[in-house]
């Protein structure tokens, strides 16, 4: 049998309604030198029939003897990988056409590059939308955003395969359902990790997805790959406190409670930036981008405490470090927020609700 050039693995637990479609998206890759390794985790419907049936000789089944959890069963197909980059897909994500044709090109091309994802559009209902990521990237913002949220949708990361066989687990089961964001934490010790700014996989949510169900989980193993990524800027104790603002209120898109949240998570942000462009010093495209792209997302924190009713507009100017700006929330949109947020605060005055 041909090595294959990308190894694909597929942890696979109940997946019957989806995998099929995933497995039809593989077969329309314009790069053909690939195996998909479908792990399956003791599924109770009819996945493993689903696989075991599937046409493709590119398309292995390994089953699990007792259900392990989606980390254990990815690292398994990993472990079974043949070719020289690996390509990480859910069950029931859809790649299209030219995913893997450019991930390979891309590696090939940037021997410095360790990792890299693409952009990924978001499938619900039958409907295609885009995903609230950066629209335009570079290994340092890429690198800078790690510090703040995880920057890459699974789906999309295609690796190195000498440097996936390196760490050992490849993703640590005790970070369930962020060991993704983990793992990019892990692997940049190897190298850098870049995007393809264009979108090359369809994310599909739906309401059965781990990442609703989850949440509480997925927040709690968030928290403490910031905690423990912090910890040397600012200390163990204000580091954890951070990496929680950081997950609740950036990541999760939690309204602060109060004017003094804000202003710590401000100074905070402030301070880990500040350490990130003296440690790294990018290059001026990509302090730009650095700089836009946080100002975005303080913008966003802003918008959201302000239409809870939790802040003021006069909080979030006096909170707003120097440098964040406003990103795209103009003197308009804040206003209209405040406004929402004065309606729902009267509204809580009365009793409303």
């Amino acid at each position: 049998m041909t090595t294959p050039v990308v190894s694909v693995v597929i942890p696979g637990y109940n997946g019957e309604a989806f995998i099929g479609a995933t497995l039809e998206s593989l077969a329309a890759q314009t790069l053909a030198a690939w195996e998909a390794i479908v792990v399956d985790d003791c599924s109770s419907d009819g996945t493993r029939e689903l696989v075991r049936g599937w046409p493709d000789p590119r398309v292995r089944l390994i089953e699990n003897e007792v259900n392990g959890g989606p980390v254990r069963t990815r690292n398994r197909g990993v472990a079974a990988a043949r070719g020289r980059f690996i390509a990480g897909l859910d069950q029931d994500d859809l790649c299209l056409p030219e995913r893997l044709a450019r991930q390979v090109a891309y590696l090939d091309a940037h021997p410095d590059v360790v990792l890299v994802g693409t952009q990924a559009e978001q499938l619900r209902d039958g409907k295609v939308s885009a995903m609230h990521y950066a629209p335009h990237t570079t290994p340092e913002l890429i690198a800078w955003l790690s510090w703040i949220e995880n920057p890459l949708v699974w789906s999309t990361v295609m690796v190195r395969a000498e440097v996936a066989r390196t760490l050992d687990p490849f993703t640590r089961p005790e970070i369930l359902y962020a060991e993704d964001f983990d793992l990019y934490h892990r692997v940049g010790a190897f190298g850098r990790i870049a995007r393809i700014d264009v979108p090359l996989l369809r994310y599909r949510q739906h309401a059965g997805g781990a990442s609703k169900r989850f949440t509480d989980t997925m927040r709690d193993s968030a928290m403490r790959v910031l905690a423990e990524r912090h910890a040397g800027v600012l200390g163990v104790d204000e580091a954890a406190a951070m990496a929680r603002l950081l997950v609740l209120h950036n990541m999760g898109g939690v309204p602060v409670p109060d004017r003094a949240t804000l202003q710590r998570l401000g100074a905070g942000i402030a301070t880990l930036q500040a350490a990130f462009l003296a440690q790294e010093r990018p290059d001026a495209e990509s302090r730009k981008l650095i700089r836009w792209e946080t100002a975005r997302r303080w913008a966003r924190i802003g918008r959201a405490g302000l239409r809870s009713g939790a802040v003021r507009l006069r909080d979030v100017l006096a909170a707003r470090p120097a440098h964040l700006g406003l990103g795209y929330a103009g003197g308009e949109t804040l206003l209209w927020s405040a406004a929402v947020g004065a309606v729902r605060r009267g509204r809580r005055g009365r009793g409303e609700g």
